[in-house]
């Protein structure tokens, strides 16, 4: 009927209070394809209609993995789904700073993440998504066709690096030097969390602490002190 087409209409308008973001309306920074995948699944029409940020931040918790479309038909993931939610209801930044400092909950500490990424400044995305460098926590990926793991630093190094993620396209981001070195950006330099035991057990050299930890036995040394050689010995051949 007339007033049911109304109601699903509605239920995908951005709410109308929205800033717009890199100048265009925040859901448009999803494809056009995208997006009419996501108003067309089941999870967005049962799940997400009339949603508060309080209440994503509750559905993020109940996240399984993260995912951009999978399968023949390229069906949005939930991940997907909340992601645009946020994106129409646009939160204060106060609620999306909840969203990653939540350690709790790693699948709404990576959905405030990805939609900073795709709506915040240069700055302030450093700022906030760096520390979670320091998490190295199991996330699941969905992709296209089957199922992988990756690690909360992993996802966000690929936010800050990557043009990129889940199938959308992320908002240019400056190199963090370039930031750092106008002024833009103050921020010390990133320091790793293997950092103290590089100090303590090799006097600040990472590949002496390598070396130890193969000459002891650890598999993954050994396994990277010979992909280390490999590569100095193709080098010299050149």
């Amino acid at each position: 009927t007339k007033q049911e087409k109304l109601t699903i209409t509605m239920a995908n308008v951005t709410d109308p209070l929205a800033r717009t973001v890199h100048g265009k309306d925040p859901q448009n920074l999803i494809e056009y394809i995208t997006r009419q995948k996501i108003y067309d699944s089941i999870y967005w029409k049962e799940e997400c209609f009339g949603l508060s940020a309080t209440d994503v931040a509750t559905k993020a918790v109940e996240l399984k993995a993260l995912g951009g479309s999978y399968g023949a038909n390229n069906k949005p993931t939930r991940f997907l789904c909340l992601t645009l939610k946020l994106l129409q209801i646009q939160p204060e930044k106060g609620i999306v700073e909840e969203f990653l400092m939540n350690e709790d909950f790693k699948y709404v500490r990576a959905l405030g993440a990805f939609f900073l990424r795709l709506t915040g400044q240069p700055a302030e995305i450093y700022e906030q998504i760096e520390p979670m460098y320091n998490d190295f926590r199991k996330l699941r990926f969905r992709t296209p066709t089957g199922w992988k793991i990756t690690h909360v630093d992993e996802f966000a190094d690929e936010l800050l690096t990557s043009n990129r993620y889940c199938g959308i396209a992320l908002p240019h981001l400056p190199k963090r030097d370039v930031l750092v070195s106008a002024g833009y950006l103050d921020l010390p330099k990133r320091r790793s969390a293997l950092t103290p035991l590089i100090e303590e057990q090799a006097g600040g050299d990472a590949e002496r602490l390598l070396e130890k930890l193969a000459e002891n036995g650890n598999v993954a040394a050994v396994v990277a002190m010979n992909e280390r050689r490999k590569r100095k010995r193709e080098v010299e051949e050149k």
